[in-house]
């Protein structure tokens, strides 16, 4: 997607800032930084994860950070007085605070798009298509403040496991987090026929919550409810709410799954958001952002240990740091990864998180197949968990099915078109394009996967293989620059650990530009 916000366009594709339409010259840098800020306009993102993915983790000066701010803001028309776009959050970092609009990629269009009989739009199938949004908090909620995401998510696995309904994933659904909503826009942006959105507020020692579900086309209030309770109450009320929401909308399709396999509540409350504040850390993937959500998940089993998601959630940080290296020990984070998600799907078989993590335990042992079994029984359970899709996606491709990877990817991305790590799902249809030999078109894709804000070096890596063999050589040239200036001596064999490729004609075609390139 690209971002629109007031008379400016961030055009992730060309790595440029329009205004009314004409180009304006920003240095590198700074459009970077302004790129992170506004891809992730739905949180503050701190000066840690800045300097790991725009200076690569190298050590820059608080002076440096505050220069590309300023610049940046002197690019849209804001200033450090004003703070109008680009607000400072002292101690923490930075939230971009205008209103953004998402638009299709027009480098998209260049590529291969999917056969003519797979809709290229969940609505089109005659499906009923659906986006949970984040609820609005309003009065002092206190320690309680997770609670307006943690509604909302729960939601969303509870509603993906009807199979009839097909729901928008987190990642893309939360960045509509505006007071006032523009449902006509978020049914076009996100391709749905009907959202669910609601506000919890809190006065004194009491709560109220209100859920509205929202025809988009219309912005008709087609049915509503709420409930008022104590605070101590609160945990009681998210599991009513969960049974009278799902209960309306699935007509009178039996309640599959979603209330025997219902998460199990944590005997402390605070576990919950211990719980959930490391969800929003943990999928920011990046060095701190997953150190810190390991120390929640910890926190939340200090509290309650037979949470079985924190568990999950536990492995998932420990894949991170093996995947990406984070830490020294690879061997030691994987075994750690496949222990959590054991012991998390002991405690709760029905959970397909817990069968996500599993899954990406395989992965970093190697076992393809495996691997792929977990992410299927995900994908059973949860027929629209686009972190299952996606990730079987990758598995797939690894293990030279590309067609059903390709389907896959392209599938995650309907689910969820504005996920955090949509990059990685573009970055496994290029994979699969340079496998099937459309050279041109895995360039496209890959070029755009790496030039997202957010995106790890191993995209990067992609990135320039793809050029490689398109005989794009500036853009080749570029990318193998920046995979180095990242400080990795062995990107190319950190690549090929991370993915383990079965011994098939893509692993030589990979393994042969690597050695071109010499990474």
């Amino acid at each position: 997607m690209n971002y629109k916000f007031e008379n400016f366009e961030l055009d992730a594709d060309c790595f440029e800032l329009r205004r009314d339409g004409g180009r304006l010259a920003v240095e590198p840098q700074v459009l970077s930084v302004l790129m992170l800020l506004v891809a992730n306009a739905n949180r503050f993102v701190g000066k840690e994860e800045i300097v790991e993915k725009v200076w690569n983790g190298r050590i820059v000066s608080d002076a440096a950070i505050s220069a590309r701010i300023k610049s940046a803001r002197k690019a849209i028309d804001d200033d450090g007085a004003q703070q109008r776009l680009v607000r400072t959050l002292h101690g923490k970092g930075f939230r971009f605070v205008g209103k953004v609009d998402y638009a299709p990629s027009a480098a998209l269009a260049l590529v291969k798009q999917p056969e003519p009989d797979r809709p290229s739009n969940p609505v089109q199938a005659g499906r009923v298509t659906i986006a949970v949004l984040p609820f609005r908090l309003m009065g002092e909620a206190g320690a309680n403040t997770f609670v307006a995401d943690a509604f909302a998510d729960e939601l969303i696995f509870d509603l993906s496991r009807l199979r009839w309904l097909f729901v928008i994933a987190r990642g893309s659904s939360f960045r509509f987090r505006e007071p006032l909503v523009d449902f006509s826009d978020v049914g076009k942006t996100l391709g749905v026929r009907y959202c669910v959105t609601g506000t919890i507020a809190f006065a004194g020692d009491s709560v109220r919550a209100s859920v509205d579900l929202v025809e988009t086309s219309t912005a008709h209030v087609i049915w509503a409810d709420s409930w008022t309770e104590s605070v101590e109450r609160l945990h009681e009320m998210r599991r009513e709410i969960a049974a009278r929401v799902v209960a309306p909308l699935e007509i009178q399709i039996q309640l599959h799954e979603a209330q025997s396999a219902r998460l199990q509540s944590p005997a402390v409350m605070t576990a919950w958001s211990a719980y959930h504040a490391g969800l929003d850390r943990m999928f920011c993937f990046n060095r701190t952002d997953n150190q810190q959500a390991r120390g929640l998940f910890e926190r939340a089993l200090d509290l309650a240990p037979d949470f079985a998601r924190a568990h999950a959630g536990l492995s998932f940080t420990r894949f991170q740091n093996a995947f990406l290296n984070y830490v020294s020990g690879r061997e030691v984070e994987i075994e750690a990864a496949h222990l959590s998600a054991e012991t998390a799907l002991q405690l709760d078989r029905m959970d397909p998180f817990c069968q996500l993590n599993m899954g990406r335990s395989f992965w970093l042992l190697g076992e393809l197949q495996e691997s792929t079994g977990w992410f299927d029984r995900a994908a059973t359970i949860s027929p629209s968990y686009a972190q299952a899709i996606y990730s079987r996606a990758w598995a797939r491709t690894l293990s030279g099915d590309t067609e059903s990877g390709e389907k896959d990817a392209c599938l995650a991305l309907d689910l969820s078109p504005l996920d955090p790590l949509r990059y990685a799902m573009i970055a496994t249809r290029a994979l699969c394009e340079m496998t099937q030999g459309n050279h041109e078109a895995a360039a496209i894709l890959a070029e755009r996967a790496a030039l997202t804000p957010g995106a790890h070096r191993h995209i990067a890596v992609i990135a320039a293989i793809s050029a490689h063999l398109a005989g794009r050589t500036d853009t080749e040239r570029k990318w193998v620059e920046q995979v180095k200036q990242s400080g990795s001596d062995s990107a190319g064999s950190s690549f090929l650990t991370s993915f383990p490729f079965a011994r098939t004609a893509t692993r030589e075609l990979v393994e042969r530009a690597i050695c071109d390139l010499r990474l």
